[in-house]
C-alpha cells in the first residue's frame, strides 16, 4: 500500500512567508518591498490598509514578521478576523462575531495590535452590492480611534477584490501584495521535498531545479505545493519530467483567471513563411532579458505591435515567436476585461498584468487588440480609458522582463498616445505575400498535407517549378487563403479517393476571391498609412521586383507592398 504524500502545511509554510520577509532570501526583492512597506505604514499610524489578494496566509504571515521586527519601536500583537470565528489569534478557535461588533471590540483592545479582517469586503460592496451603511460607519469609526487613540492599532482588510465604497476611499491605504517569488517558491519546494525525503526520490539537476521553480511561477503558494505535490504523488520520483506538470498545473490556473490564456506554442519560426525582416529582429532580441545582456547596457525589451492584412501571418508570428525565445505565452483577450460591473474592468486589468509579471520572464500576446483599445472612452463613462490608461502606464513601468506581442489590423482606430516610440520597440507592417514569399508558404502548407503516409501523396511531386507555377497564380493572395486553397484541394482528391494532382490545386485557386479583390481600397488605405509609420516584415530581398508605392487606382494593389524598407541585417 503506498504511503500518503505528506503535504507542507500552514506551519511550514508560514515558515517561508516569514523567512522571505525578514530577508533570509535577500534575492527575494518583491516581498521584501512588500514587508518594508508595511513597517512604514504601521510607523506613520495609516490607521487601515487593504491587500488586495487571494493569499491570506501570506498576509497573516507578513503581519506577524512585522510585528516583531526590530524597526518598529512597540512590538503588537496579531488578531484576526472571520465571520465564523470572529476574533482570533491566528490559528486558534474562535466564535462568530459581527463584523461591525468585532471593530468596537478592536478599539478596546489594551496592547497594540495588528487587526486583520477577512470577509469584510462581504460588507462593504462587492460584485455590484450596495455597501451596507453601519458598516462604513463602523470602518470609519475605527479608523478615527487607531489613528488618534493612546494604543497604536492598524487594521489591515485581505481582500480577492478592490472595492470601496467612496466614504472609505480617503481612510484606506492599499498596499499591493505580488504573487510568490521564486524565493518563495523556492522555500515551499525544499519543505515538500524535506517533509518526505523518506518515501520519495529526488533526480534534479541544478538546471532542472531552477526551471522547476520557474515554471510554478504565477502560482501562489498553495497552489505551488499542490503542483509539486501532484509531481510527487504519480510515481514518488521528483524530476525534470515534471516540469510539463507542474506547467499544466499553472495552465489550469491561469484559465481560472477568464482573463488570461495559457498558450503551448505548437510550431516554430520555420512554419513562417516569409517576414524574415520581422524574424531578423526578434532573432536579435533573443535572450535580451536574461542577466548577462546588462553586461551591454540594454534594458529587457518591451514589446513590438505587428499590423497589416488580416491573414497574413501576425498571430502565427506570435505564437512561433514563444518556441524561438523559449518563453511561456499568455494570450490576453481585452474583451473579457470589460466585464458589466463598475469598477470591476481596471481591477480585471491589474490583475491580469499583475499575474503576467509573476510568470515573467513571459511573452504577452494581446490579438486584435483595436478591439478593446480602439477608439477608447465612447460611450462607457470614462471606463475604457481608464483601463487604456492602466495599460499604457504598466507598458512604461514595468519592471519584470514581459515582452507585449500585439497584433491589430485596424491600426488607424487606436489612440495616438499607443503608438509613441517607447510603448513599443517597434511597430512591423505585414503585407500580401511577394512572389518568393508565396513559394515558402506553398511548400510549407504542401509538406504538411503531402507527407509519407498520406493518402493525398503521389501525383503532384512539390519542387521549383510547381512552387512557382503556384505563387505566380495566387497573386494577391494571403497566408490564409493560399493555406485554404491546399484544404480544399485536398478535400477535393478525398471525394473521389484518389492522390492530390495539379488540377485540384488550379480548381481551388480559381475559385477563391482573395482580399486583394474584395478589399482592395481597405489594403490601398493601410498601405499608405504604414509608408511612413510601420517597418515592412517583409525583407528587401524578398520584395524582389514589387514598387513601395501604388498607382492612384485603388484596385491596383498586387504590384506594390507597403510598410518603410528598414532591414535589420544578416
Amino acid at each position: 500500500m503506498k504511503k500518503l504524500l505528506v503535504m507542507v502545511g500552514w506551519d511550514m509554510l508560514r515558515a517561508v512567508v516569514t523567512n522571505v520577509m525578514l530577508g533570509a532570501n535577500m534575492n527575494s526583492k518583491m516581498p521584501l518591498k512588500f514587508g518594508a512597506t508595511l513597517v512604514e505604514l504601521i510607523r506613520a499610524r495609516h490607521p487601515i490598509l487593504l491587500v488586495e489578494t487571494h493569499e491570506g496566509d501570506r498576509v497573516i504571515a507578513a503581519a506577524e514578521a512585522v510585528a516583531v521586527s526590530p524597526d518598529i519601536r512597540r512590538q503588537r500583537r496579531v488578531i484576526a478576523y472571520t465571520v465564523s470565528k470572529g476574533l482570533h489569534a491566528p490559528g486558534q478557535a474562535g466564535k462568530p462575531t459581527a463584523p461591525d461588533v468585532a471593530l468596537v471590540e478592536a478599539t478596546k483592545t489594551p496592547e497594540p495590535t495588528i487587526f486583520v479582517f477577512f470577509d469584510l469586503h462581504h460588507f462593504l460592496g462587492s460584485q455590484g452590492r450596495p455597501a451596507e451603511p453601519t458598516m462604513v460607519r463602523a470602518v470609519q469609526d475605527a479608523a478615527t480611534a487607531f489613528r488618534t487613540g493612546e494604543v497604536p492599532h492598524t487594521l489591515i482588510i485581505v481582500s480577492p477584490a478592490l472595492t470601496l465604497p467612496a466614504d472609505l476611499e480617503k481612510e484606506v491605504t492599499v498596499v499591493d501584495l505580488p504573487l510568490p517569488t521564486a524565493g518563495e517558491i523556492e522555500g515551499v519546494l525544499d519543505e515538500i521535498v524535506s517533509a518526505n525525503a523518506a518515501s520519495i526520490v529526488v533526480d534534479l539537476s541544478a538546471d532542472d531545479r531552477q526551471r522547476l521553480i520557474q515554471a510554478a511561477q504565477g502560482l501562489t503558494l498553495g497552489e505551488a505545493e499542490n503542483a509539486f505535490a501532484r509531481a510527487i504523488a504519480s510515481d514518488r520520483r521528483l524530476d525534470a519530467s515534471d516540469i510539463a506538470l507542474v506547467l499544466d498545473e499553472k495552465r489550469q490556473t491561469i484559465r481560472k483567471s477568464g482573463l488570461l490564456e495559457f498558450i503551448t506554442p505548437e510550431g516554430t519560426m520555420n512554419d513562417v513563411g516569409g517576414l524574415e525582416n520581422l524574424k531578423k529582429w526578434l532573432e536579435k532580441r533573443n535572450g535580451s532579458w536574461l542577466p548577462e545582456a546588462q553586461r551591454w547596457s540594454i534594458p529587457a525589451p518591451k514589446g513590438v505591435l505587428i499590423t497589416g492584412i488580416p491573414g497574413c501571418g501576425k498571430s502565427l508570428t506570435a505564437t512561433c515567436m514563444a518556441t524561438l525565445w523559449g518563453l511561456p505565452l499568455l494570450r490576453l483577450d481585452v474583451g473579457r476585461v470589460f466585464s458589466g460591473l463598475v469598477g470591476s474592468s481596471e481591477q480585471n486589468m491589474r490583475g491580469a498584468l499583475k499575474l503576467a509579471e509573476a510568470v515573467s520572464p513571459s511573452i504577452l500576446w494581446i490579438d486584435e487588440i483595436e478591439k478593446g483599445f480602439g477608439s477608447s472612452g465612447s460611450g462607457d463613462s470614462g471606463t475604457s480609458q481608464r483601463v487604456f490608461g492602466t495599460f499604457l502606464t504598466w507598458m512604461q513601468e514595468k519592471k519584470n522582463p514581459v515582452f507585449v506581442i500585439a497584433t491589430a489590423n485596424k491600426i488607424d482606430t487606436l489612440p495616438p498616445e499607443f503608438l509613441r516610440k517607447g510603448r513599443f520597440d517597434e511597430i512591423f507592417f505585414v503585407d500580401l505575400p511577394t512572389r518568393e514569399e508565396r513559394v515558402h508558404i506553398w511548400r510549407i502548407q504542401l509538406e504538411k498535407r503531402l507527407t509519407a503516409g498520406s493518402e493525398a501523396t503521389g501525383d503532384f511531386e512539390i519542387n521549383k517549378d510547381s512552387l512557382g507555377f503556384l505563387a505566380e497564380h495566387t497573386e494577391g493572395f494571403s497566408g490564409a487563403e493560399i493555406a485554404e486553397a491546399a484544404v480544399s484541394a485536398c478535400f477535393e482528391a478525398f471525394s473521389e479517393r484518389r492522390r492530390l494532382n495539379e488540377k485540384d490545386l488550379r480548381r481551388a485557386i480559381t475559385n477563391t476571391v482573395p482580399l486583394s479583390v474584395t478589399q482592395a481600397e481597405q489594403i490601398k488605405g493601410v498601405r499608405d498609412w504604414a509608408s511612413q509609420r510601420a517597418v515592412a516584415a517583409t525583407s528587401t530581398s524578398s520584395r524582389g521586383d514589387y514598387s513601395t508605392s501604388g498607382s492612384a487606382a485603388p484596385a491596383d494593389v498586387n504590384s506594390w507592398r507597403g510598410g518603410r524598407q528598414i532591414d535589420f541585417g544578416d
